[in-house]
């Protein structure tokens, strides 16, 4: 890792920091999108202005995905946008793709500074002082992180929900995945300072916290003592800081008796989860490095749904792993038509560099992987409006948006188990508001709902 230069004025001083119009640009998680919005409060808070990726910008922030192929594609183009945008502007890249391929970023226009995940803090600070030059690289060994750091967001602009991102990096290793490599091992922030981040979103009012990480369901093992997820959830309901509180993804087997005790109790933790299935084929499964099988996870699925009244459950899929032929995605299929999942989120195989599966064989042709992903998005769309389909008439609780919706200018928003709602009713005081409403119909899984005013 290179150390930043230090730019001098012609008496020699080093110039103080200018304040300057920053774009940021963020792909990919929702750990991103947190590391993104700390960034903006940072750099307001230096006295920058942070403006929209195709207004007029001094610099501009990539924070780069690397999950596939296609978000690095999506990172370049990004780069060679913002180049071109304002040839005479500095572009900062960072983030995931940023700290597995520097080298190669580094090379594209206007490329000033390229800053790994552990970086990423160090980037407010930076801003006022690039200008021309060569481009430099601050990129550490992620292996070796050992603690939970980093710039914490305050604020999330036009957003009713805040992410409060706990925990960072995966030791999981799984055959298809570059993320361990590019967010390091598993770092937990400690739980007293999750219960102040919860209490200051709140009383900056925010409704509803949704906790989000690499790996969520790994939250503090590395901690000593080692609290987790459920004791954590069940701290966060005792506090009474928060109206609702939501987990962004759990992995099968960290769906445990104590957080199925969380999810039938709590007062404040949403019926929601998202759960990785990846392949509902056995072998699949195996060579993907996945500790599960297909009757595991549909038990799991079955126990929570009879156990929990209208608990919404995601599901992630790859399609075209490699090994995979017809026999091995129709197990998938099969089993995913006999779930009562809410919905899905699908996605081809993406060959990922130094991976093991990227040496396996048996590849699958591009058309077929993306004409298996169309076909269980097709299911996934199915799913989400049979679920919205079986609530109609029920009563449920939306936290509204401080957004309408484009179409129809209806005020919006989500349900405790994630059902989008256009509210037909209301007005503009009920905004970051807890409204009921009566589930009445649905369109394409996004459901209609009815304000109670009684």
């Amino acid at each position: 890792m290179s150390k930043p230069r230090e730019r001098h004025s012609p008496d020699g001083s080093i110039p103080p920091e200018s304040p300057r119009r920053v774009a940021l640009a963020t792909l990919g998680c929702k750990v991103n999108q947190c590391d993104s919005a700390a960034m903006a409060d940072r750099l307001r808070q230096l006295g920058h202005t942070v403006v929209g990726f195709d207004a007029e910008a001094d610099v501009f922030v990539i924070n780069t995905c690397t999950v596939t192929a296609r978000t690095d594609f999506q990172s370049r183009q990004l780069v060679r946008r913002a180049a071109r945008r304002n040839p005479d502007a500095p572009v900062i890249v960072t983030g995931c793709y940023a700290q597995v391929a520097p080298d190669l970023l580094k090379g594209l226009p206007n490329v000033r500074l390229v800053a790994g995940n552990i970086e990423k803090d160090l980037i407010p600070g930076l801003v006022g002082t690039l200008n021309g030059g060569p481009a430099e690289v601050l990129v550490r060994d992620i292996g070796q992180a050992r603690n939970f750091s980093g710039l914490i967001a305050d604020r999330f602009p036009g957003r009713t929900r805040a992410f409060l991102k706990i925990q960072d990096g995966c030791n999981a290793w799984c055959s298809y995945c570059i993320v361990p490599a590019a967010r390091g091992p598993s770092r937990s922030m400690p739980e007293d300072q999750v219960l102040e981040r919860v209490a200051a979103l709140a009383a900056a009012g925010y409704r509803e916290i949704v906790l989000t990480g690499i790996h969520l369901g790994a939250w503090g093992q590395d901690l000593t003592p080692s609290p987790d997820i459920p004791s954590l959830v069940r701290r966060i309901g005792d506090a009474g800081q928060t109206g609702r509180l939501r987990l962004s993804s759990i992995e099968p087997l960290e769906v445990n008796e104590e957080l199925m005790a969380c999810l039938r109790d709590s007062t404040v933790l949403c019926r929601h989860l998202h759960i990785p299935l990846q392949s509902g084929d056995d072998r699949i499964l195996a060579a993907m490095g996945r500790h599960y099988d297909r009757e595991f996870f549909r038990g799991r699925v079955e126990r929570l749904v009879s156990e929990i009244p209208d608990l919404a459950i995601g599901v992630d899929v790859m399609a075209g792993f490699p090994g995979e032929g017809d026999h091995e995605f129709e197990n998938t299929m099969a089993l995913l038509r006999e779930l009562p999942v809410a919905y899905l989120h699908v996605f081809p195989y993406s060959e990922r560099p130094n991976t093991a599966a990227s040496g396996m064989p048996g590849k699958v042709e591009e058309r077929v992987r993306a004409a298996r992903a169309a076909e269980l998005r097709g299911l996934g769309l199915a799913k989400r409006e049979a679920f919205v389909k079986r609530l109609s008439g029920s009563r449920q609780v939306v936290l509204v948006e401080e957004s309408r919706d484009r179409k129809t200018g209806c005020l919006k928003g989500f349900t405790g188990n994630y059902i989008p709602v256009s509210l037909q009713g209301g007005g503009k005081s009920m905004m970051n508001r807890f409204v009921e409403v009566v589930i009445e119909s649905d369109e394409a899984g996004i459901a209609t709902g009815r304000v109670c005013h009684e």
